[in-house]
């Protein structure tokens, strides 16, 4: 029998980004990108474990607004393309460093990772959620929900249907896609405050994800720290985020990712190929671009974008196997030390955002594969587990109050609520009070019901914590100020409208299919909750 378990837990978000009245919008990219980097490389190794006959768990939550771009018709046809793209160029590569031997063989690889990429791609007929559902059928996934939006729900608890609104519309919504209840919940950006929990058991769900100061310093004080869920009053589990495992993944500092064997992200044909050659391949308005085939390697800390060396996946996929087997023994002695001092298994619960894999570190996919098949030939100390069967196998837990917390930076809310974004607040608190009385209303046709259910639409949209965060890390800066102020006019408007009994049906239809997410939403999700 093993000493304890490991969690892997991989966070898969992106902001609902869709602009069909463009031809062109770069924050689309951001999709594609992940799709490329992230999710089909995961889907590829999930499909060799299974294939040969290693029985792994892995838990994935996977927000609604991604599950709704992944599943749009538009945003799948223009990825296709987006591909298509990268094909055409990489094999122009090919032709044109015919007599560069290391580069015509890094664009050789690129070409074939790309091949297989389409031909996965199409094996699912672009229905990726189908191809991770395929996953969790067999116990091999678990698959967790998170808020409708990612709204950062500490910041909206003076209206708590609000917060009521971010957690039911996510769990309906997880219900039409993968047809069960969702057991977990990822909160969003990890934040918790006290009395959550009751609307989460409410949800049907059981279990939910905390930084590790959030349990450390719960009261009373957990008997196990962070090594054993605790169930709050609610009767909802809280597992910990192991600080140790995760550091040694995330960081690029201290974590694998910083290894000089490792791909360069910052250095792209984009940025460095001749401009005229590379026009055809980034912005229509001839800006240039991250465009996703880069042939350096990281070298060193010290070495400037202009010293690095050639990358090679061969030696960057040996370190990658390296890393997993180290990481493996680390938590070996790591479960060994704890079982000795709790007398009870204990659980590592490592969570990390999925774009970590794949985009950031290019090598990331490669790690999780070894890991799981390390684990599953080369020790006996400890066992993957997701964190519904963990409780399953043992559910008599502590009965703690977790402490208010996020995992963002200083642990609480400041990410989210600084000098840069605190102009948003008393723009969604007053929204989500005329959400909450327009939820009051019974339309008197149609048009009134589908104005309703938009509203609920565009302040959901206006609340994603992902424009809070852009706002403050001073990236994108203004097209999250942009969407943030679309969406809470588009409200506004349809407030007054409904309100004054003077809708436009023609602006609605081009707002209802530029704002599409969420096709079954009912508005009524905001009335008034029970004292």
């Amino acid at each position: 029998m093993s000493l304890g378990y490991i969690a892997l837990v991989l966070h898969a978000h992106l902001p609902f980004v869709r602009h069909p009245e463009s031809d062109y919008v770069l924050e689309e990219e951001w999709l594609y990108e992940a799709i490329t980097e992230t999710y089909i490389p995961l889907l590829q190794v999930f499909e060799g474990l299974q294939r040969d006959g290693i029985d792994f768990k892995i838990t994935m939550s996977m927000t609604p607004s991604l599950v709704s771009m992944l599943r749009d018709p538009l945003l799948q046809e223009r990825y296709s393309q987006h591909l298509a793209k990268l094909q055409e160029l990489i094999y122009q590569e090919i032709k044109n460093n015919e007599h560069n031997g290391h580069i015509r063989y890094l664009s050789e690889y690129y070409a074939q990772e790309f091949e297989n990429t389409r031909a996965l791609w199409q094996s699912y007929g672009g229905d990726l959620v189908g191809a991770f559902k395929k996953f969790l059928d067999t116990n091999n996934l678990e698959i967790i929900t998170c808020g409708a939006t990612h709204g950062y729900l500490p910041l909206m608890k003076n209206h708590p249907e609000a917060v009521w609104a971010q957690i039911q519309v996510a769990c309906e919504h997880y219900r039409e896609n993968f047809g069960r209840d969702p057991k977990g919940i990822w909160l969003p950006e990890c934040a918790y405050y006290e009395g959550l929990e009751r609307m989460l058991a409410d949800a049907g769900l059981r279990y939910f994800l905390i930084d590790n100061h959030g349990v450390l310093f719960a009261s009373p004080r957990p008997r196990f720290g962070s090594y054993a869920p605790i169930f709050t009053e609610s009767g909802v589990a809280a597992f910990a985020r192991d600080h140790e495992s995760s550091q040694q993944v995330w960081s690029s500092q201290v974590g694998y990712p910083g290894d000089p064997m490792y791909r360069e992200f910052y250095k792209d044909i984009g940025w460095e190929a001749d401009y005229e050659y590379i026009k055809p391949y980034i912005m229509p308005n001839g800006e240039r671009k991250n465009i996703g085939i880069k042939y350096h390697r990281i070298t060193s800390r010290e070495a400037g974008l202009s010293d690095k060396a050639l990358y090679d996946p061969y030696w960057a996929k040996e370190k990658a196997a390296e890393h997993a087997a180290n990481f493996m023994r680390n938590r070996q002695q790591q479960v060994m030390h704890l079982q000795g001092l709790m007398h009870r298994p204990p659980i590592v619960v490592s969570p990390y955002d999925a774009e970590l894999f794949g985009h950031w570190w290019y090598e990331g996919p490669s790690f999780i594969d070894f890991l799981f098949r390390k684990s599953w030939y080369d020790q006996h100390t400890y066992e993957m587990t997701h964190l519904a069967d963990y409780l399953r196998q043992y559910p008599t837990q502590q009965v703690c109050r977790p402490a208010q917390s996020s995992w963002g930076f200083k642990g609480f809310h400041e990410y989210w609520l600084n000098k840069t974004n605190a102009w948003v607040y008393p723009h969604l608190h007053k929204a989500a009070e005329r959400m909450i009385e327009l939820s009051l209303q019974e339309p008197s046709d149609d048009l009134e019901e589908r104005s309703l259910n938009q509203s609920a639409r565009e302040l959901l949209l206006a609340q994603s914590s992902d424009w809070a965060f852009i706002m403050r890390t001073g990236t994108m800066v203004p097209y999250a100020v942009r969407r943030t102020k679309s969406h809470i006019l588009r409200f506004t408007k349809l407030y007054e409208d409904i309100k004054g009994k003077t809708i436009d049906s023609g602006w609605l239809e081009k707002i209802e299919e530029l704002d599409n997410i969420f096709p079954n939403i009912d508005y009524r999700v905001y009335r008034p909750l029970p004292v």
